[in-house]
């Protein structure tokens, strides 16, 4: 080989290698230019590294195009709590009936849809019940394109290209995720809410589960649909953390302990992060003494083979539905001089755990401070300590004293709640559940929700949204029946009380985001009613573990089915049996503590955001988030409002959020908190917005399904962008 072919040799070689570092290198630096996974990354921190829209001409945005997901078809409508994806140019997302579609990113137009309720494009599967979908993932392998989604109990698997079920893919396109839980299929009831995460060629999900159904996290093949591995929630015997119930039967009948927010993912290391919520029931822990591992917990998990790296218990013995809401996400701080990798954990209480993502390590000190224990629920034993980091400090207020009641509301109007709060236990964080009423504050929905933060890598600043709200949590005693022979009505009553009154109260009246069904006998017949029971219907679990006889019972108390309510109960009496769990307190519902004219009982804010350096755990700047339109006529500050849905951060300086009951769109200067963009939707957008850019121009898209609080709703997509020049 001659001096000139052996240069030409060696250039050609570096240029390769050049081809193949930048190739690899881009693919970093761009993974958060693009949204092709929900939270815009797998490490699920909501920021978008494009800056066309900035500080400077975000006044300017308009409406680039809405998308109408059920053609407007009022009757359809239901909430959308959606963060849409964008891969090659298309948008997949989920109207409120879950109907997936894919759109043009730049211009709305719909390319195709799948509605899992049509029994001629879904032959097997078809479904007509609406659950809740947050988000859709997608992969790939050559031309073979795949949407992976749930509906319910099914997981689908759809061509990205066609739209059409993948039939390869399980039976018919899909699979059953009521089997391989290890309980009995015919009375499981899951329907997961949030997105499967994809690794290789692996999904893996957990979900929204019924009080009877273990929320164990699975990994699927996502080829073929065959199940790969499961880690127990609730151990097994011979399983670390099996130790941590008293009872040792447990694992046999115990629900919940599930990761329903969805997860994380560190794809150097193969790590699946996931957070739990508590087990059945939420408010009495008689039957499940024992810090209950591995309920309320990070958790650290090898991706291939479901082995545990990792865990740590952020509630022990939760008796307030302090679930971990939102899932962990992955960042990369700088912690006494040195960079680490970190996992980052924002929690309804309002605080926010950082670990080593490698080992678990607390980054900040955590103590185990002593919390009240004193209480007089039979059977119950509280732990008596619980977990607080030194830093950050809670992001949302964790006591409630008198001092703190609502004030801009008449006089008449303070003394009624400021009588009711004397009534109540009221103790800070973590105050016993009672009978006479607990407050509990940050309330069910947070502190932070399932929107969950977003984390700007430039910075290493976190910004999340919190509700300031205040609940009450009153337990009833669950009074085992009088008499051998029951009629459907009594039966029904004992049931109703049992199942359904933790949501819709002891007069069926509803409360919070729970409807009144004191009138559902005029849209229900019995069968429809009992249907209803098993499919469940958004955020109403099924209830599957009960007999038909048991549910026609609930249907005749309910619907008032006078011809019914008279006859002899044939279902199952209450037993002690060990198969189900039992429970000997149930609550009367979630009941926000509200003034007569429907403001929060407490004094402002009621929802915040909030940027954390976390760096330092220090807080940069806090604001109140959202308003109150006819308290800003009076003159009065903006106040906040209760807010679902997350933010999003770019390398614009903004942040973009919808999330509020008012109904507003909004973008922030992420320097100072100042309010840069405002402008109405349709509905208000409970919801995480997607920041993606098309052939150069950045689009900012929002679901707008509302109907959280009552009031407006849509089936809208609307995206906003900034005017051709």
């Amino acid at each position: 080989m001659n001096v000139r072919k052996r240069y030409l040799f060696v250039l050609l070689g570096l240029s390769g290698a050049f081809l193949v570092y930048k190739t690899i290198y881009s693919g970093a630096a761009d993974r958060y230019k693009q949204w092709n996974v929900t939270g815009g990354s797998r490490e699920n921190i909501k920021y978008a590294d494009l800056k066309q829209i900035d500080t400077s001409n975000v006044g300017k945005l308009e409406v680039a195009w809405v998308y109408h997901s059920e053609n407007n078809d009022q009757s359809r409508f239901g909430s959308m709590q959606c963060n849409p994806i964008v891969v090659d140019h298309v948008l997949y997302g989920v109207s409120p009936k879950l109907k997936l579609f894919a759109i043009d990113a730049a211009t709305g137009k719909e390319k195709w849809n799948f509605d899992p309720a049509d029994s001629t494009a879904n032959k097997t599967w078809h479904r007509n019940s609406v659950n809740m979908n947050r988000g859709v993932a997608y992969w790939e392998e050559g031309d073979d394109k795949r949407i992976i989604y749930t509906v319910g109990p099914i997981a689908f698997a759809v061509n990205a290209t066609t739209g059409k079920l993948v039939s390869t893919f399980g039976k018919d396109g899909g699979i059953d995720l009521r089997k391989g839980l290890e309980r009995d299929e015919d009375k499981v009831f899951i329907a997961p809410t949030s997105p499967v995460m994809i690794f290789k060629n692996l999904f893996f999900l957990s979900g929204y589960v019924g009080e009877e159904t273990p929320g164990y996290i699975r990994a699927f093949d996502v080829k073929t649909g065959t199940q790969k591995w499961v880690f127990h929630t609730i151990p097994h015997p011979g399983e670390p953390g099996y130790e941590t119930w008293e009872d040792k039967t447990a694992y046999k009948r115990m629900g919940s302990t599930n990761s329903w927010s969805g997860f994380s993912l560190d794809e150097k290391r193969g790590t699946l992060f996931a957070g739990t919520g508590n087990p059945t029931n939420d408010f009495y822990g008689g039957d499940r003494l024992g810090k209950g591992l591995y309920a309320n917990s990070v958790l650290a998990i090898d991706a291939l083979t479901g082995k545990l790296k990792w865990h740590f218990q952020t509630v022990h013995h939760d008796v307030w539905d302090m679930d971990i809401s939102s899932p962990p996400i992955l960042t990369t701080v700088t912690h006494k001089g040195k960079k680490i990798d970190a996992v980052a954990q924002t929690t309804k209480t309002g605080l926010i755990f950082v670990f080593n993502r490698e080992t678990g390590e607390p980054l900040f000190p955590i103590e185990e401070r002593k919390v009240a224990t004193n209480t007089s629920i039979p059977g119950e034993k509280l732990w008596p300590t619980q977990p607080f980091p030194v830093l950050p400090k809670p992001f949302a207020r964790q006591i409630l004293t008198e001092n703190d009641l609502n004030t801009l509301v008449s006089d008449s109007s303070y003394q009624d709640i400021r009588k009711r709060f004397k009534t109540y236990r009221s103790e800070g964080i973590y105050t016993p559940p009672s009978r006479e009423g607990t407050i509990v504050f940050p309330g069910y929905d947070g502190g932070g929700e399932w929107g969950g933060p977003a984390f700007d890598p430039e910075s290493n600043i976190l910004y999340v949204n919190a509700n300031e709200m205040a609940w009450v949590l009153n337990l009833v005693e669950n009074e085992a029946p009088k008499t051998a022979v029951r009629t459907n009505m009594e039966a029904g009553a004992a049931l109703y009380n049992k199942h359904c009154m933790v949501c819709h109260g002891p007069e069926r009246l509803g409360a919070g985001d729970y409807p009144s069904i004191v009138n559902a006998g005029s849209k229900y017949n019995i069968k429809q009613f009992t249907d209803l029971l098993s499919t469940g219907r958004r955020m109403m679990p099924g209830f599957n573990h009960l007999t038909k006889e048991e549910k026609a019972a609930i249907g005749s108390f309910i619907l008032n089915l006078k011809s019914e309510q008279g006859k002899i109960y044939k279902g199952p009496a209450e037993t002690n049996s060990t198969e189900k769990a039992k429970s000997s307190f149930g609550s009367t519902g979630y009941n926000k503590f509200l003034t007569k004219e429907g403001y929060p009982a407490i004094s402002p804010p009621w929802g915040t955001l909030n940027a954390i350096d976390l760096n330092t755990g220090e807080y940069v700047w806090k604001i109140p988030l959202g308003e109150f339109e006819e308290l800003k006529k009076k003159g009065i500050p903006a106040t906040g409002r209760e807010n679902y849905g997350g933010p999003v951060v770019t390398s614009g300086g903004l942040i973009f959020i919808a999330a509020t009951a008012d109904g507003k769109f909004r973008a922030i200067n992420k320097k100072n908190g100042k309010i840069l963009f405002e402008t109405d939707l349709p509905a208000p957008g409970v919801a995480t917005p997607a920041v993606y850019e098309i052939k150069g121009k950045q689009y900012v898209v929002i679901a707008c399904g509302g109907s959280k609080w009552g009031g407006k709703s849509s089936d809208a997509y609307v995206a906003f962008a900034l005017p051709e020049k």
